[in-house]
């Protein structure tokens, strides 16, 4: 009893490291981005105050565009494209069918590979494939550039989607699926009354995951295409990356660091709006 009553007395030194983590490596980073958002600098020692013509530029920058409508396009169709056929593998695998350890060990194997390695890996082998179709490399040609990252895309993340749409579809009680069966449900209707809202949660989560991946795509980005033919295969990241490193003067650190603000703003207010629009249809158990 006096040790809980200790640890109860105590409790914000415990609370104390996480806080001090959050503060060094998010908060104190964080708002000095900000800062620098609206400066000239070579490096943060002798930043000199640039107002918001740093933004200015972002915004009517037409690479910046052009990257924001290519990730959002590449971010709808890989998640798209990732949960649902996540949802239906987790859905075969949930069945009393033979090796499915092995399956499941399997699918998720890709999402161990680093980013960059699955770049390089999937621009030789679709390279080697347009080559032999006679078509365009892989970095000439956007549309093939586009369609090569969600095909890397989904092929490293499935998987792992797969994973949390398993552990939702075990988690639903059993007396649901009896109750159904007794009331003369079929499978579809099975799966879209009882399986699929009781599964929301784990829903939520792989579409906040896929729609942020999506939107902060770098290293494969890199990898795979390079952002060409002449930044029509550029991503946000890769394009802010770019602007920050791939030019010199100051000019550029602050409209690089301005964009990164934008693409901070952009992806957390986008995952909140996912967010607050799929727990409403979650449904208590």
């Amino acid at each position: 009893m006096n040790l809980e009553k200790a640890l109860r007395k105590w409790w914000p030194v415990f609370l104390l490291p996480t806080v001090a983590a959050f503060i060094i490596g998010f908060a104190y980073p964080f708002v000095q981005g900000l800062y620098l958002s609206f400066c000239k600098f070579i490096t943060i020692n002798n930043a000199s105050w640039n107002g918001i013509a740093n933004y200015a530029y972002a915004l009517q920058d037409k690479e910046f565009l052009h990257s924001f409508l290519f990730s959002t396009a590449f971010t709808i169709v890989s998640t798209l494209i990732i949960n649902v056929v996540a949802f239906a593998i987790a859905l075969a695998l949930t069945r009393s069918i033979k090796g499915t350890n092995v399956f499941r060990t399997v699918y998720f194997m890709p999402n161990l590979i680093g980013g960059i390695v699955l770049g390089y890996i999937w621009q030789i082998l679709l390279n080697c494939v347009l080559t032999l179709l006679e078509k365009p490399l892989l970095s000439l040609n956007a549309t093939y550039g586009f369609w090569g990252l969600i095909i890397l895309m989904c092929w490293q993340q499935i998987g792992y989607m797969m994973i949390i749409y398993i552990a939702g579809l075990q988690s639903i009680p059993t007396d649901y699926l009896e109750a159904a069966h007794i009331d003369g449900a079929n499978s579809w209707q099975t799966l879209w009354k009882v399986k699929i809202p009781n599964v929301m949660p784990s829903i939520t989560i792989c579409l906040f995951l896929t729609l942020t991946n999506g939107f902060k795509l770098f290293d494969q980005n890199l990898a795979l295409t390079g952002g060409e033919p002449a930044h029509s295969s550029e991503g946000l990241a890769l394009n802010i990356y770019n602007t920050f490193y791939a030019r010199s003067g100051p000019q550029w650190k602050g409209y690089g660091q301005a964009k990164a603000v934008v693409f901070c703003i952009l992806v957390i207010v986008i995952s909140l709006v996912q967010l607050r629009a799929t727990r409403s249809k979650e449904v208590q158990q």
